[in-house]
């Protein structure tokens, strides 16, 4: 984003919705995830709308399944239903990850930055990492640097309740001053969603209900969707990795994400990523490397997935189509030709896998401690000693 300009002062088009309050890291993944496939096959210059996506059978769906919301073929759900996909949509309008256009009373988009918004759409952590980023850029682009003074003591340890207050008062005076927002509710609204992924990247203390929290901020309650872990206390021992583990998923979330991380699969590779003598055919199964039953930590981990011919799948990785069963030496073909993918992906600038969530499968499945600075080369000679 280091190209773009994003400062509020210069008022472009949509500049007082770079953020809003539904701006969350599930429901921002959730919406692109929806666009992408709304797109599918289509022109990527494909014009769409709101209700176009609120029409869409896939964003039907999930959505009820994963959010608990009323259907949104319930017309008494419009207003709900109006901000939790609009909101999401401006932000990614304001980034110009779309473009948006007034077509008289309605706004319609276009995707202009495919590749991030399929990075955005592939899981919470990315939009969590995008909205860091993103949030960062608007506010430095736009001459705001009380974050960094805030964050600076926070880390020190020697933040309080007062140097909260301060930044929280500057805010508002900022927005205030450079966008159209005047209100005080709807604006403290916003502020917790501009500092609190910002909170948590960098470990310090966000915002709820109004207030410093006591400790660091959760990555856990960024979520729209999330679960209730007061009774956890958000200690500080807590690491970023243990907090994102204790979430505890909803059967439609985590179905959902694992049918989301298969949809990724097979829109980047063509043919199975195994050549081996039964690679020939069309490739049109999706492979669990460790086996959703016993990992279902790792199983929509795009790293844990592998696309396979039906004849690899149901002969190969699974002898005599037994599902519950895994071939071993195969497994481990699997493995090394995962890395194959993974680094070819890696050299192509893609963002589709990340090494570090490949050491975290490798480490889950097989039992392992590997840092994330051991190479492929390594992984795969540790891969081969353990298989012998």
């Amino acid at each position: 984003m280091g190209g773009l300009d994003l400062d509020l002062r210069k008022k472009p088009e949509g500049f007082s919705r770079y953020m809003d309050q539904k701006v969350t890291p599930d429901v921002l993944t959730f919406i692109s995830d929806c666009i992408v496939n709304f797109l599918g096959g289509k022109d990527p210059q494909t014009v769409f709308t709101t209700k176009d996506l609120w029409d869409f059978q896939y964003f039907q769906k999930n959505t009820v399944a994963i959010f608990g919301k009323p259907s949104p073929t319930n017309e008494a759900a419009r207003a709900e239903y109006d901000k939790f996909i609009a909101q999401p949509l401006k932000t990614l309008a304001f980034a110009q990850i779309l473009k948006e256009t007034k077509v008289g009373v309605r706004n319609t988009y276009q995707v202009t930055q495919s590749e991030i918004l399929e990075y955005i759409a592939q899981n919470e952590r990315n939009a969590w990492v995008f909205l860091v980023v993103y949030a960062e850029k608007v506010l430095t682009d736009s001459g705001f640097k009380d974050l960094e003074s805030y964050k600076d003591k926070a880390k020190a340890g020697t933040v309080t309740q007062e140097d909260f207050e301060l930044l929280k008062t500057k805010f508002e005076s900022f927005m205030r001053g450079y966008t159209n927002i005047n209100g005080d509710t709807e604006i403290r609204r916003i502020f917790p969603k501009v500092l609190n992924p910002y909170a948590v990247y960098h470990m310090i203390n966000g915002s709820e209900d109004g207030r410093m929290t006591e400790n660091r901020f959760a990555y856990s309650d960024l979520m729209y969707n999330r679960s209730n872990f007061r009774d956890l206390g958000k200690d500080k021992a807590i690491t970023r990795q243990e907090s994102e583990e204790i979430i505890v998923e909803k059967p439609e979330l985590s179905a959902y994400k694992v049918q989301k991380a298969k949809n990724i699969i097979r829109r980047n590779h063509t043919a199975s990523e195994v050549r081996d003598s039964f690679a020939n055919g069309e490739a049109t199964q999706v492979h669990h490397i460790f086996p959703e039953h016993e990992f279902p930590q790792i199983s929509a981990y795009v790293e844990n997935l592998i696309l396979l011919t039906p004849q690899q799948h149901n002969t190969k990785a699974h002898p005599s189509n037994h599902t519950q069963t895994i071939d071993r030496s195969y497994q481990r073909e699997c493995l090394l030709s995962k890395i194959d993918s993974i680094e070819a992906s890696l050299r192509q600038g893609k963002d589709v896998y990340s090494k570090e969530s490949f050491i975290h499968v490798i480490n889950t499945g097989l039992s392992l401690d590997l840092s994330t600075n051991t190479t492929f080369d390594e992984v795969k000679a540790k891969i081969n000693e353990l298989y012998i």
